[in-house]
C-alpha cells in the first residue's frame, strides 16, 4: 500500500513538472508593446538640430569663417567638387540633403552613423567613418553657409 502511494506521488510530481507537449515551430514574435515603432525618416538626421533658418542672401562673414573651418578640418577628406576622396565631395550637397541633416552630421557624427540610414549608406560607400571634429553648432552653421556658397547661392555684402 505504501508503495502504491509513493508511486502515485511520483506520478503526480512528473505530471505537474512534465514538459509542454506543444511543438515549437520557430521563434516567437514578441508582444507588440515590446517592439519599437519604426521612426519615419524626415531627412533631418538625428541630433539636436531640428530647424535651420537659411540666410538669403548668404552672410559673407559666415561664408568666410566656414571656408576657414573647411580648410582646417574638412579639406583633407572632402573636395569642393563632386569627386569623392575619403568622404564625398561637397558640390551639390545642399541640393541633396536638408540643412538640418548636414548640421547634425557635422555636430553629431557618431549617433548619425549609428542611427541615420542615409549616413549609414554613405559609410558603406566610403568605408571610412567621419571623425568627430568637435564642431560647435555655430561653427557647423558657418560651414553650412559656406556649402551653400559653393553651390552657387548668392552671398551678400
Amino acid at each position: 500500500m505504501k508503495q502504491i502511494i509513493i508511486f502515485f506521488a511520483i506520478a503526480a510530481l512528473f505530471a505537474a513538472c512534465g514538459g509542454n507537449n506543444t511543438s515549437d515551430d520557430g521563434p516567437k514574435t514578441p508582444p507588440k508593446s515590446m517592439i519599437a515603432d519604426p521612426v519615419e525618416d524626415d531627412g533631418k538626421g538625428v541630433g539636436e538640430i531640428k530647424e535651420v533658418k537659411l540666410n538669403n542672401p548668404l552672410v559673407a562673414s559666415m561664408v568666410e569663417k566656414g571656408k576657414s573651418i573647411y580648410e582646417m578640418k574638412c579639406a583633407a577628406c572632402h573636395k569642393l567638387t563632386d569627386q569623392r576622396v575619403v568622404g564625398p565631395g561637397w558640390a551639390g550637397l545642399t541640393e541633396k540633403r536638408k540643412p538640418e541633416w548636414i548640421m547634425n552630421m557635422i555636430t553629431n557624427v557618431e549617433v548619425m552613423l549609428a542611427e541615420d540610414p542615409t549616413a549609414q549608406a554613405l559609410l558603406e560607400e566610403c568605408l571610412v567613418r567621419m571623425p568627430n571634429q568637435n564642431m560647435s553648432i555655430g561653427d557647423a552653421r558657418d560651414v553650412l553657409e559656406f556649402m551653400y556658397s559653393i553651390d552657387g547661392k548668392e552671398v551678400g555684402e
